[in-house]
C-alpha cells in the first residue's frame, strides 16, 4: 500500500493511500463539519464550473509560472485565510470550493502504467478510520457513502478537464496578463496587490468578431466576466484586513 511522497501531491494533501477491501474493510467515515486544514492556505484551486457561484464571494485570479490555474483568493497575505472561523468552519453564506469538499479523497492513477483512476485518501487527515459508524465498504461492495465519493470525485475530475481546455483556450488568445491592483486608503498611501495574472481587457476587446461569436457560443465569454466582475472582491479583502477580521 504505497503512498506518494508529499513534495508531488495536491495542496492539504499529505499522503494518499488507495482506499481497498484488503486493507480497509471495515474502515469508515469521519463526519466532520470543520475545515480547519484551510487555515494557512490564501488561494485555493476552482474549476470553472464553479465560476458563476464563487464570483459571489471572492476574487478568482489565476496563477503564475508556466501553468496557471483559477484560484479563488482567499486573503492578500500568505498564510491567512479570511474566510475560516476560530473554531474550523467556513464562513456562513460563503462558498466552500470543491477542492475543500473533496477532501481527504481524491482520484488519482497508482502508477505510471496504470489507465484508470483509483480512490485514494490521505490516511494523516483521521477522517478515514476503523471506528468510524459511516462505512466505507459493505462486504466487498462500495457502501452508499463511497459510491457518493466516487461520483463526486469522478465529477470533479472532469470539471478539471474542462478548465484545462479554458486555459489552453486563453493562453492560445494570450489573453492573460501580470495582474495589479491598487487599492487607495484614506489618509495613506495607495496598497498594490501583485502576483497574480487576470485577463487583459484590452486584449479581450480587440478580439475579432468570430472569435467573440465562438467565445460566447461555447461559454468561455461568460467565464471570463465572472473573473473580471469578481476583482471587486480584491478592495473587500483588503479592508477585511485591515479591520483585523480573520
Amino acid at each position: 500500500m504505497a503512498s506518494a511522497p508529499a513534495s508531488q501531491l495536491p495542496l492539504f494533501y499529505q499522503s494518499i493511500v488507495p482506499l481497498s477491501t484488503q486493507f480497509h474493510p471495515n474502515h469508515g467515515l469521519v463526519r466532520s463539519d470543520t475545515v480547519a486544514f484551510t487555515r494557512s492556505t490564501h488561494a485555493i484551486p476552482l474549476t470553472v464550473d464553479e465560476f458563476a457561484v464563487a464570483q459571489r464571494t471572492f476574487p478568482i485570479i489565476f496563477g503564475m509560472g508556466e501553468n496557471p490555474a483559477p484560484l479563488a483568493l482567499l486573503s492578500l497575505v500568505d498564510g491567512l485565510n479570511l474566510f475560516l472561523g476560530a473554531d474550523g468552519k467556513w464562513q456562513d453564506g460563503a462558498y466552500l470550493p470543491a477542492f475543500v469538499r473533496r477532501y481527504p479523497f481524491m482520484l488519482a492513477k497508482l502508477g505510471p502504467e496504470a489507465t484508470e483512476l483509483s480512490l485514494c485518501f490521505d490516511d494523516t487527515a483521521g477522517l478515514v478510520t476503523a471506528d468510524a459508524e459511516d462505512k466505507l465498504f459493505d462486504g466487498d461492495q462500495a457502501s452508499p457513502t463511497t459510491q457518493r465519493i466516487l461520483d463526486f470525485c469522478g465529477q470533479f475530475e472532469q470539471a478539471i478537464a474542462r478548465t484545462r481546455g479554458f486555459m489552453e483556450e486563453m493562453e492560445k488568445l494570450e489573453l492573460l496578463t501580470d495582474g495589479e491592483v491598487t487599492i487607495q486608503q484614506p489618509g495613506g498611501e495607495p496598497a498594490v496587490y501583485r502576483g497574480f495574472r487576470m485577463v487583459a481587457e484590452e486584449k479581450l476587446h480587440a478580439l475579432r468578431g468570430d472569435q467573440v461569436r465562438k467565445m460566447v457560443q461555447n461559454g468561455m465569454m461568460g467565464l471570463i466576466y465572472a473573473h473580471l466582475f469578481s476583482l471587486s472582491h480584491i478592495t473587500t479583502l483588503f479592508e477585511r484586513q485591515r479591520a483585523g477580521a480573520v
